[in-house]
């Protein structure tokens, strides 16, 4: 089933049998030939070339988009993003967290210009709204940050090419950077997309240089779902982590399994005793209070030394730290590295203050 990615609220982590038309030409589909694609990653040439049609590999196959869409419905919990990053504006996108108008976060939302907001779809817990969609007539779906199942990738296949999440990453673990460049391929738009990567990219490098006590300290991040939740190596919360030099505890996927995160027993609390440890909760002050009367958790050292990092999950800076885009990621960059340092400084009387918003 569709799994609603409402961590880290997971809260914010866990959020129909029709065949494929046989004509991968309008709708896509599945499409493993050679002879009438340019393939995965593939861009338009330096002549000029037009980019279509574009072939895109996926979990359930291919997906060949013939013409350019205009048309776009994102099912992917962060997808909208690279679409807008792109200068197209979605006509539905999915709701995850925030509650905001269109699903557009505020990092974003500059990029919709004077366009009408996108109608926004509801996760319900058993899967995408295929009928709500198919009334959008979308001529793209996008669901990279996903977990389609292949039973819901074909129902939504009869009404457009469908963009499912990647095979060689967890539901949910494609890196953000991997999701803008497919984008780009869909919408024609590689070379936009390699520039608004690179941008971004950059940013994040300039941060990472402006602080060399990063490199090499070991960090993590948690959520105190339903006991201590932890993000793997393959969460985009995770990697940025390591974007900013930080190495993520050498046991991590070992102790957690292959899946993007999950929780961690009372006898391996001390995965969490790490140089910084960034907890994203509900209510600072309370959970804060509630974790330190935690027996298991209260005598480790990343809490006697001061170097806990707190996001309160229902800000601004909370939804855009889980979305983790090429549009959220300088927003969250200029208020989390701020706390990091401050975690990092070697100083037990340092307190890690909390951003505006």
């Amino acid at each position: 089933m569709f799994r609603s990615r409402s961590a880290p609220r997971l809260a914010a982590a866990l959020s129909s049998a029709l065949l494929l038309l046989a004509a991968a030409t309008a709708c896509g589909g599945d499409d493993d030939s050679d002879s009438a694609t340019t393939g995965a990653g593939s861009q338009a040439s330096a002549s000029g070339e037009s980019a279509f049609p574009v072939t895109i590999d996926h979990k359930y196959g291919s997906t060949t988009i013939e013409s350019e869409p205009e048309r776009i419905v994102t099912v992917g919990l962060t997808d909208q993003d690279a679409v807008l990053a792109l200068g197209k504006v979605p006509v539905g996108t999915t709701e995850w967290l925030g509650g905001y108008p269109g699903a557009i976060g505020p990092w974003a939302e500059d990029k919709l210009g004077g366009a009408d907001v996108p109608t926004v779809l509801k996760d319900t817990g058993t899967g995408p709204q295929v009928e709500k969609i198919a009334a959008l007539k979308p001529d793209l779906i996008l669901a990279l940050y996903g977990g389609l199942t292949k039973e819901q990738y074909d129902s939504l296949s009869k009404f457009a090419p469908v963009v499912a999440q990647p095979e060689e990453y967890n539901d949910y673990g494609i890196p953000w950077q991997e999701l803008t460049e497919k984008v780009g391929q869909a919408l024609g738009k590689p070379d936009e997309a390699a520039r608004a990567v690179k941008e971004t990219e950059d940013e994040i490098a300039a941060a990472a240089a402006e602080h060399p006590e990063f490199e090499g300290a070991t960090a993590l991040m948690a959520t105190p779902y339903e006991g201590m939740f932890v993000f793997g190596s393959q969460d985009p919360r995770s990697r940025l982590l390591a974007d900013l030099g930080f190495a993520l505890p050498e046991d991590l996927d070992k102790a957690i399994g292959d899946q993007w995160g999950a929780n961690i027993s009372k006898e391996r609390t001390d995965l969490l005793d790490q140089d910084a440890l960034v907890w994203f909760v509900g209510d600072v002050a309370k959970d804060a209070d509630k974790l330190h009367k935690d027996a298991s958790y209260q005598d480790l050292g990343v809490v006697r030394e001061g170097r806990e990092v707190f996001v309160a999950e229902s800000t601004d800076y909370g939804h855009a730290s889980s979305f983790i885009t090429v549009l959220s990621l300088p927003y969250v960059v200029e208020r989390l590295v701020p706390q990091l340092s401050a975690a990092v400084d070697g100083k037990t009387d340092t307190k890690v203050e909390q951003p505006a918003s």
